[in-house]
């Protein structure tokens, strides 16, 4: 079971990807890690880096894929973001965090993107 759901997460993160790729996003890095924390994707455009947290659910029953990102979850993802910018960042670039929700049924899929989901604090 633990490697389905690896396998739904990982697909889900590959077509949020190729979501945000469509709409003129570069993909920076995925699944950046610093220690135990992890972001999904780093995405670019125009000046704007976003870290992204990505959710995936395979069927209605759990809430929808957004659910999930709560207060720790997001404080991770933080933390991993401060780490990529004082390796990678650069003066002038405006940083956010973005949510996006992945819902697989069957053969439809279904991407829900939430630009500035959430700010540190």
């Amino acid at each position: 079971m633990a490697a389905k759901r690896w396998d739904l997460g990982r697909s889900g993160e590959a077509l949020a990807a190729a979501h945000l790729s469509s709409r003129g996003w570069t993909v920076l890095a995925r699944n950046f890690r610093a220690g135990p924390k992890e972001i999904d994707l780093v995405v670019s455009r125009g000046g704007v880096v976003a870290f992204v947290e990505v959710k995936t659910r395979a069927t209605a029953t759990g809430g929808t894929p957004l659910e999930p990102i709560g207060r720790a979850k997001r404080r991770l993802v933080v933390a991993a973001a401060r780490r990529w910018i004082h390796e990678h960042g650069r003066p002038g670039t405006t940083y956010r965090f973005d949510a996006i929700g992945v819902a697989v049924r069957g053969e439809e899929v279904s991407i829900e993107h939430i630009p500035d989901a959430w700010r540190p604090g």
